[in-house]
């Protein structure tokens, strides 16, 4: 007997979702068949667009509003190294545009905010950095330290400047975050060498 939803026999029913092309039965969770990604996605459509670029449906409350990769589905998950075009689990879409199974997304924000690919924060940070601003401002460094300048180079906005050294964080000139990276030695104004 050829796959179909119900049995030519008996009518007993396979499954209540059922697709001819990827032959998939299933219990009904609103699903579609997507044809350009190829498989059966959890609904229900009308929730989801399909983006070309990215080759992935995803929530319409991204559409337009999310930095495309060219087929950044067809990666794996940088955390948990699985695949996220076939997932059953649903894909996070980073600021950065990188992808992450949703639960990994929300595992590894219990230990960092940065996406693991380019370390680009994964979320709205701006409330965090301005309170390192008065953190910064209300502790001193010791003498040695508080005329050394350090170049850095910020993850968020890819810039480069040079700004005075502290250890708890430093802060980029172009875009105010303190996920930056110290990018060469250590040094002091002219006027102090």
């Amino acid at each position: 007997e050829q796959a179909q939803q119900r049995c030519q026999g008996c009518q007993s029913l396979f499954g209540e979702y059922y697709c001819d092309i990827c032959h998939l039965f299933d219990r009904d969770k609103k699903q579609y068949h997507c044809a350009e990604c190829g498989i059966c996605r959890i609904g229900p459509k009308e929730d989801f667009f399909h983006c070309s670029k990215c080759n992935l449906c995803l929530s319409l409350s991204l559409r337009g509003k999310h930095k495309c990769i060219e087929n950044v589905s067809r990666q794996d998950c940088p955390i948990c190294l699985e695949d996220i075009h076939t997932s059953r689990v649903g894909a996070h879409v980073l600021p950065c545009g990188h992808l992450l199974h949703r639960t990994c997304y929300e595992d590894m924000l219990k230990e960092g905010y940065r996406c693991p690919l380019c370390m680009h924060s994964a979320l709205d940070m701006t409330r965090y950095w301005r309170q390192l601003d008065d953190e910064v401002a209300q502790t001193p460094m010791p003498t040695e330290y508080q005329n050394m300048m350090v170049e850095i180079l910020c993850n968020d906005c890819n810039a480069r400047s040079t700004v005075q050294f502290h250890l708890l964080g430093m802060k980029c000139k172009n875009c105010e975050s303190y996920n930056t990276a110290q990018d060469g030695k250590c040094r002091l104004p002219l006027e102090e060498q």
